[in-house]
């Protein structure tokens, strides 16, 4: 039985003549962990954009939830939780605060937006901060509140743009934990990264590389392939140059 939630058919994306996304093809299991790793620029964030509506694919198919985003994109928003690269948030504003605004834009209403407002402040445990404003709390509990303003409506889907870049990795650790009790709990998680260790935390990977997916497949098929080694080496090579020049 095909329990996909999300299946892509040769999606293409095209800047002109540049490619950001060139013809792939793959598909996510419902309550899956599913990883898309690979350096800047290979076309994660563009892919993931595409999937959640807000970027316009040039070609191909992508059936999200049950909805063609490709024909209709504004469909699938209220099935799926979204958390960008950069915060999103209003630092002039208290936690509290910040999640009143995003319990009004997901269009929940009271008594229910006063209980999955609590919900998310006991779930993700950033109690403490709540009359905060968010411009003084530390970066890791931003994090978190990002992820508590996306899971707010309880989405069959979350999407998450390179969520722990720039964290500390005690902090990381900690928001991973948050991953695998939405996953346990049937929540679908779709991540983008560039942690090697973070793509061995998901149960299915998708190597991007120039737009394209080169190998896709659980942790332990992708350590046996050939082209994952030699994206692989090729990552860790450029990471290498990026530091050596900042000397």
């Amino acid at each position: 039985m095909n329990d996909s939630i999300i299946t892509v058919q040769h999606l293409v994306k095209s800047f002109g003549v540049f490619r950001a996304v060139n013809d792939i093809t793959f598909s996510v299991q419902r309550g899956q962990i599913y990883g898309f790793i690979g350096a800047n620029g290979a076309g994660k964030t563009t892919t993931i954009r595409i999937l959640c509506g807000l970027l316009k694919a040039t070609s191909g198919q992508a059936v999200v939830a049950g909805n063609d985003i490709i024909r209709f994109p504004e469909a699938v928003k209220p099935r799926i939780g979204y958390m960008s690269q950069k915060f999103s948030l209003y630092e002039d504003l208290t936690v509290r605060e910040n999640l009143q605004f995003y319990s009004g834009v997901y269009r929940l209403k009271n008594p229910d937006s006063r209980r999955q407002i609590e919900r998310v402040i006991q779930e993700l445990q950033i109690a403490e901060f709540t009359h905060s404003l968010v411009h003084d709390i530390p970066v890791g509990w931003k994090q978190r509140l990002a992820l508590a303003c996306a899971i707010l409506h309880r989405p069959e889907i979350l999407f998450l743009d390179e969520p722990t870049s720039g964290v500390d990795p005690v902090a990381r650790r900690a928001f991973w934990r948050l991953i695998y009790d939405l996953a346990s709990e049937g929540t679908t998680v779709i991540v983008t990264t560039h942690y090697m260790d973070e793509a061995e935390a998901c149960q299915r990977i998708a190597i991007m590389h120039d737009g394209k997916i080169i190998a896709q497949g659980t942790t332990d098929e992708l350590k046996k392939s050939e082209n994952a080694q030699t994206m692989q080496q090729a990552f860790l090579s450029r990471v290498k140059s990026a530091m050596e020049s900042r000397k």
